[in-house]
């Protein structure tokens, strides 16, 4: 079924104002020290930290290409880290061909959204939002 196209833009679904919009979400990633994280963990959608003050970094550009291959130019996900720890910071760091905006540490009881956009070959940008 193709999707109603209408003055530059489509509808997914009926359109009625109270229809819940429904996705998947798989189990959260887990995170309770350091890590270099894995292109799954990060377009898992959401990871949680408890621990000590951390680093969690972003696999390389390349690890993430090979996961999400179909990703053109301008192409995003987005992924929540949420800090579920009482005192401690854990900060987010980007692998290799990554840039970022925005700031990337997270405080003890914060979320923080981001949004990850391919911007050319083997190069992305990760954007703090939340």
């Amino acid at each position: 079924m193709a999707l109603p196209n209408g003055a530059g833009g489509y509808q997914l679904g009926d359109g009625n104002l109270t229809e819940v919009t429904m996705g998947v979400q798989s189990t959260p990633v887990a995170k309770t020290a350091a890590a270099t994280l894995t292109a799954a963990e990060i377009t898992s959608g959401i990871i949680t930290y408890t621990g000590a003050v951390a680093n969690l970094t972003f696999p390389t550009v390349a690890l993430t290409e090979a996961l999400v291959s179909s990703a053109k130019d301008n192409s995003a996900f987005e992924v929540v880290i949420i800090n579920i720890g009482a005192t401690n910071t854990v900060s987010v760091v980007g692998g290799t061909g990554w840039s970022t905006v925005g700031s990337l540490a997270i405080a003890a009881g914060v979320s923080a959204q981001f949004r990850a956009r391919k911007t050319g070959d083997l190069a992305w940008t990760l954007y703090r939002i939340a």
